[in-house]
């Protein structure tokens, strides 16, 4: 039976607990589908900063989960570019492409705790499944899936995994709301079933989902504060939600402003950003802080980076 993915009312949002800050682990987690820009320099000197602060342990993860879309050589690229800036890791990459393993315990338990179901549905069906429910599904939006699966098959072949959008598996028809606080952005709630419906976490071409990904590699690496742009906001209830199925540790959140191109689009590689310019470091890191609304002060790179990170203690408080 489809289920309506927009009528009712909202689901009340549940909070969020969140994992104790002791000791302070953050990450920068690129996907290399090409160099960094101007964008990604913005991410990643706010989770070195906001680790540095703390005096915690600063990791970079390259989610490459998604192998059709790299590039190859784009990881080497990449990890060039952040010494540029002196922005070290402090332990060498995870590569996401080497943890199927983990990925395929993670979703089996799941499948197990009647979490997880598969999914017999092509874009096109949903679509459909959606306008016969008088909901037109958004171009660019996300297609909030209305639960035709979740009753069986019907004779489909599965063709995906689907995380189930409620509060237990044991009350498949009531809404789900999660409720954080962005350190950011202050307080957050989102009814995550009628948001984003049922969600992917196993694709119909055999690929990992982001969301289950990113979840298992946090809880794998200690990770206690996610930064990064505001565009992954909206992620944040969905992991949230696989955090608590999975009993793993909810880290804390701070999503920061994002660079826009001339279109008043978010920045990126598909919208023809640049490679970032190292030849130039100091100027591109004090134009990153300005994105972030901090100013900071050193005649040489390593003073000002030391600098930035006192002043982003005293602005962010972990």
């Amino acid at each position: 039976m489809a289920h309506a993915p927009a009528a009712g009312t909202p689901a009340a949002c549940a909070p969020a607990a969140v994992t104790p800050a002791v000791p302070y682990v953050g990450r920068f987690a690129p996907s290399p589908t090409g160099p960094l820009h101007a964008g990604s320099l913005v991410a990643a000197l706010a989770s070195w900063l906001d680790a540095r602060a703390q005096g915690g342990r600063w990791l970079v993860r390259i989610e490459d989960v998604d192998l059709p879309r790299c590039v190859p050589g784009a990881q080497a690229v990449i990890m060039s570019q952040l010494a540029a800036f002196g922005l070290h890791s402090d332990a060498l990459p995870l590569r996401q492409s080497a943890r199927h393993a983990a990925y395929e315990t993670a979703l089996e338990r799941l499948r197990a705790t009647g979490w997880v179901y598969p999914c017999g549905c092509t874009r096109k069906a949903v679509d459909e499944a959606l306008r016969g429910l008088g909901a037109e599904p958004a171009r660019h939006g996300e297609r909030v899936y209305p639960g035709t699966c979740r009753s069986g098959l019907h004779g489909q072949p599965a063709r995906a995994m689907r995380m189930l959008t409620a509060p237990a598996p044991s009350q498949p028809e009531a809404t789900l709301g999660i409720e954080w606080t962005d350190r950011r952005l202050g307080p957050q709630c989102q009814d995550v079933s009628h948001a984003v419906g049922d969600f992917v976490l196993k694709r119909a071409d055999g690929w990992w989902a982001y969301q289950l990904a990113v979840v298992v590699d946090d809880a794998a690496q200690g990770v206690t504060h996610v930064v990064r742009g505001a565009d992954l906001s909206d992620n944040t209830p969905r992991q949230i939600h696989l955090q608590r199925a999975l009993g793993v540790p909810t880290p804390a959140y701070l999503h920061t402003p994002l660079v826009l191109a001339a279109d008043g689009e978010k920045l990126s590689k598909q919208n023809g950003a640049r490679p970032l310019d190292t030849g130039n470091p100091l100027t591109s890191l004090r134009e990153a802080a300005a994105v972030l609304g901090l100013q900071a002060e050193g005649a040489d790179m390593t003073a000002w980076l030391a600098d930035a990170a006192a002043r982003w203690r005293a602005r962010w408080p972990a």
